[in-house]
C-alpha cells in the first residue's frame, strides 16, 4: 500500500482551539490517519498520514466542514506519498504557538512578508544585495540548503530572535529572503522581522517541499535533501524518498 501524507498550516484565530481537539482526533483515528497535528489559538499545523480516501475525507472535513466553522479557506497544503507508515502514531495536539518562536508582537494573521512562488524563487535569488537565510535548524541546514544561504546555527525556531539580533539591521539589510520547510517557520519569522523594522522581507511560499514540487531539477537552486519531520527522514526532487537518508543525532520529530 501507499500512503499519501499531507503537510499542512493555516495561521487563523482560533479561539475555541480547545474544543476542536476531541472531534479532530476521533475524525483521524477513525480512518487509520497517523501523524501530529498542532492546534493553537493562532492556527493549526501539522504533518498526517493515511490511505488516500482517509486523508481527502480530512482535508474535505477541515477546509469546508463544521469543525473550523469554514475559517480554513487558505489551508497551505503540500501532498507527498510514502512506500510505509512514516508515523507510529497519531498526536492531536494543544499548543501555546503552532511553532514555537516565542515572540508576543509576532502575528501572521496581521502582517507577513511578501509571498515567493516557487516559480519565480530563482528570480529572487538574484536580486543583488539580497541577505537569503535558511530559518530551520542546524541538523536540518546539514541536508542541504539553498546556494548561497545563510546558516543561523539554530538548534530550535525560538533562537531565530537572538540570530536577528546580533547579526541583521534594518538600516543596512534591507532586502531579506528566508526559506524553510513548508513555509510556516518563514512565515511566522517574516512577521516577526516586519515588526522590527525590517522593511523588504520575503519567504518562499509552501517552502521548499512546494519548491521541490514544482521546480524542475534541471532548474533547481537547491542542493542535497530536505529533512522531513517523519520516518522518510528527507525528501529530493519530486518529493521523493531520498534513499539511505539517515535521521541525525537529537533531529526533533516536528517543525
Amino acid at each position: 500500500m501507499t500512503y499519501k501524507v499531507a503537510a499542512l498550516y493555516q495561521f487563523v484565530s482560533l479561539p475555541e482551539f480547545r474544543e476542536i481537539r476531541e472531534p479532530l482526533d476521533r475524525f483521524c483515528a477513525a480512518r487509520g490517519i497517523r501523524g501530529t497535528l498542532l492546534l493553537a489559538q493562532e492556527g493549526v499545523n501539522g504533518t498526517v498520514a493515511g490511505s488516500s480516501e482517509a486523508i481527502d475525507a480530512l482535508i474535505a472535513a477541515m477546509t469546508t466542514g463544521p469543525l473550523f466553522g469554514g475559517r480554513l479557506d487558505n489551508l497551505e497544503l503540500k501532498f507527498s506519498t510514502a512506500r510505509d507508515m512514516p508515523f507510529r502514531r497519531l498526536k492531536v495536539r494543544l499548543k501555546k504557538e503552532i511553532v514555537t518562536l516565542g515572540a508576543p508582537q509576532t502575528d501572521p494573521t496581521r502582517q507577513v512578508g511578501t509571498y515567493v512562488d516557487p516559480a519565480d524563487w530563482n528570480t529572487l535569488l538574484d536580486t543583488p544585495d539580497l541577505i537569503l537565510i535558511d530559518t530551520r535548524n542546524d541538523f536540518e541546514v546539514a541536508m542541504g540548503s539553498f546556494e548561497g544561504a545563510v546558516d543561523p546555527r539554530t538548534v530550535k525556531f525560538s533562537e531565530f530572535k537572538d540570530f536577528v539580533a546580533q547579526n541583521l539591521d534594518p538600516k543596512t539589510h534591507r532586502k531579506i529572503a528566508m526559506f524553510c520547510t513548508g513555509g510556516i517557520r518563514c512565515e511566522k519569522a517574516s512577521s516577526y522581522m516586519l515588526s522590527q523594522g525590517f522593511e523588504e522581507v520575503f519567504h518562499l511560499k509552501g517552502g521548499i517541499l512546494k519548491y521541490l514540487e514544482q521546480v524542475p531539477e534541471a532548474e533547481s537552486r537547491w542542493r542535497g535533501d530536505c529533512f522531513v519531520f517523519d520516518e522518510r527522514v528527507a525528501l529530493g526532487h519530486g518529493l521523493k524518498e531520498s534513499v539511505g537518508a539517515k535521521r541525525p543525532a537529537g533531529a526533533s520529530t516536528h517543525e
